[in-house]
């Protein structure tokens, strides 16, 4: 990787601000509630404690907007990739909801692999790697998609995630 992809990611990485959404107008805000409802309802299986739920949609909705991602695109891959499972673990170590794997803590991060285990670092990582995959893909879905899960030209992973984001789609 270049040095200065390294850089930019960790930039990115490094930046510690709190997941609190801020709006230009009302109309802006009262979108999102909306949108924090409806979504909240169809996560309330999977996530039934109504605190943790909202503390989730709004870390995943900030972190996306962050990134520049559809906030429905990355809730599609938090389902195919951990079925919303904060401490799932793949067979080939990756973490999380988002199943980053320990090397990109290395990469452009502080080397400890145990916070992707947090929320806002599993998230947040997940989202600056995937935006990283779609600039390197020129804005290609499918082929950033395939390079996030490590299968890049197959469309099974790619198909699974754009299939799960109509569940989230507002």
């Amino acid at each position: 990787m270049a040095d200065a992809v390294r850089t930019a990611l960790s930039s990115a990485i490094a930046n510690h601000a709190p997941p609190v959404p801020e709006f230009a107008d009302t109309e802006s805000r009262l979108a999102y509630l909306r949108w924090q409802v409806a979504m909240s309802d169809r996560l309330k299986k999977k996530k039934p404690d109504f605190n943790t739920r909202q503390e989730f949609l709004q870390t995943v909705w900030y972190e996306s907007k962050r990134a520049g991602l559809d906030v429905s695109l990355v809730l599609g891959l938090i389902q195919v990739e951990s079925n919303f499972r904060k401490f799932v673990v793949s067979h080939a170590g990756a973490r999380g909801y988002m199943q980053v794997m320990p090397f990109w803590t290395r990469v452009i991060g502080d080397g400890d692999a145990g916070k992707l285990f947090h929320m806002q670092t599993n998230l947040r990582f997940g989202c600056v790697i995937l935006r990283h995959y779609l600039d390197r893909e020129n804005g290609n879905l499918f082929l950033a998609l395939g390079r996030y899960n490590g299968s890049r030209g197959k469309a099974a992973y790619p198909d699974a995630v754009l299939g799960a984001q109509r569940a989230w789609q507002f």
